[in-house]
């Protein structure tokens, strides 16, 4: 009998293919200036790019909640990410508007199942006493890429070109698709259980009809809403507002993303010990308190490196225990499906933010945001529904037995 993967093996295959995929949507936008003269799109259309890739992923997110607990988790795993790197290689071949837009949809659409499957996978796997500081490490694959990827990235469009980026992103997963599907088991354990006689299908709107899972999709969209509402516009409300030294941007991403790496690996450990709502109780009191001096009543006492540093890690403090607690959520049987649903109310809360942010604000003479007190404001009274809504998820995982971690392999 072959010798199953152990579970620091798994975490770490999980986070690698997670960077890859966070890699490919952070480079993106950072990537804009470069891009967007040789293909002759505006400035002012960037970001309807980012917006491609996140409405692709919701909608695949809803259509994947059908089905894709059908599979085994390995096999669908390895067709996100061949799908995910083909629509990478697809946007280093570019030649105008359209087809970059046509290429981050189909990233979106094969990214978006990825980040459902590795999850799924974490949470088959690691029991739930331990998966807190699992999911913790797998989310360090998003503070890596802002460390690491994104500033590599624009240094590779700088040397060689905005095309090597998309290049070189789909040459690493080419890489790592094969160990990934080499080294990681068959994972069919899910299949037992929904293929028993009483087993009912799950998908879109069976979900959505659970009372769990809609407090579930609140407490989503006040998590990432309240979130996105100011991160599409921190770096002109640094530049323009705060005059931060454009050059210096980078400086935050690092240290944040360094932090914030260290950070939640500690606390996805806490929240095995303390559970997701005092942690999340914890992250969010550093969300209203950086926001308040940061975008309502900003103190310029306070160096604004600091500031935006501990704005970073106030957020990655509400993701740990907000992925901990979700994955606790759904049957064995019907994870991918779940978390797929939950996928899409994330990118669709994300752009919501967005587009409001855009509606709230307006610009200045020089430039500068108008407006960014009362978005801070809207933002802080969005976050601050997240520790009770949080509380109320936590209260219904605790009255249903915990599932145990499934077999790698059937």
């Amino acid at each position: 009998m072959a010798r199953q993967p152990s579970e620091r093996t798994v975490i770490f295959l999980i986070g690698a293919v997670q960077f890859v995929n966070i890699l490919d949507f952070m480079m993106v936008l950072p990537l804009g200036p470069f891009f967007a003269g040789p293909l002759g799109i505006p400035a002012s259309r960037i970001g309807f790019i980012g917006g491609s890739y996140t409405a692709a992923a919701a909608i695949s997110g809803i259509v994947c909640s059908f089905f894709l607990d059908r599979f085994d988790r390995r096999k669908a795993l390895g067709v996100a990410v061949a799908g995910l790197v083909m629509a990478t290689a697809l946007g280093g071949f570019s030649t105008g508007f359209g087809s970059i837009v046509l290429a981050r949809i189909l990233a979106g659409a094969f990214g978006g199942p990825a980040t459902s499957l590795s999850l799924s996978i974490v949470a088959d796997v690691i029991p739930s006493e331990r998966r807190g500081k699992a999911l913790g490490a797998v989310m360090g694959a998003f503070s890596v890429s802002a460390v690491l990827g994104v500033p590599a990235g624009l240094e590779l469009a700088r040397w060689g070109g905005w095309r090597l980026p998309f290049f070189s992103v789909a040459a690493l997963g080419l890489v790592l698709l094969p160990i990934a599907i080499a080294l990681l088991p068959p994972l069919t354990g899910h299949l037992v259980a929904g293929n028993a006689p009483n087993s009912a299908r799950t998908g879109f709107v069976r979900l959505l009809s659970r009372p769990i899972v809609q407090l579930c999709a609140i407490a989503t969209v006040a998590l990432m809403a309240s979130a996105f509402l100011v991160i599409p516009v921190v770096t002109p409300y640094l530049v323009f507002n705060l005059r931060f030294p454009d050059k210096d941007l980078k400086w935050i991403y690092m240290i944040g993303g360094a932090l914030s790496f260290v950070l939640l690996r500690v606390i996805g450990a806490l929240v095995d010990r303390f559970g997701s709502t005092r942690l999340a109780a914890v992250g969010t009191g550093v969300f209203l308190l950086v926001a308040w001096f940061a975008f309502v009543r900003y103190d310029p006492r306070i160096p604004i490196t600091l500031l935006f540093v501990l704005f970073m890690l106030g957020m990655n403090f509400r993701m740990a225990p907000y992925q901990t607690l979700i994955s606790k959520v759904p049957e064995p049987r019907e994870r991918a499906s779940f978390m797929s649903l939950i996928g899409a109310v994330q990118h669709l809360s994300t752009s919501a933010g967005a587009v409001f942010s855009s509606v709230i604000l307006s610009t200045g003479e020089s430039g500068e945001l108008v407006g960014m007190p009362r978005l801070g404001g809207i933002a802080m009274s969005v976050a601050a529904l997240v520790p009770a809504l949080f509380w109320l998820v936590e209260r219904r995982v605790a009255r249903a037995a915990p599932a145990p971690a499934l077999p790698v392999a059937a």
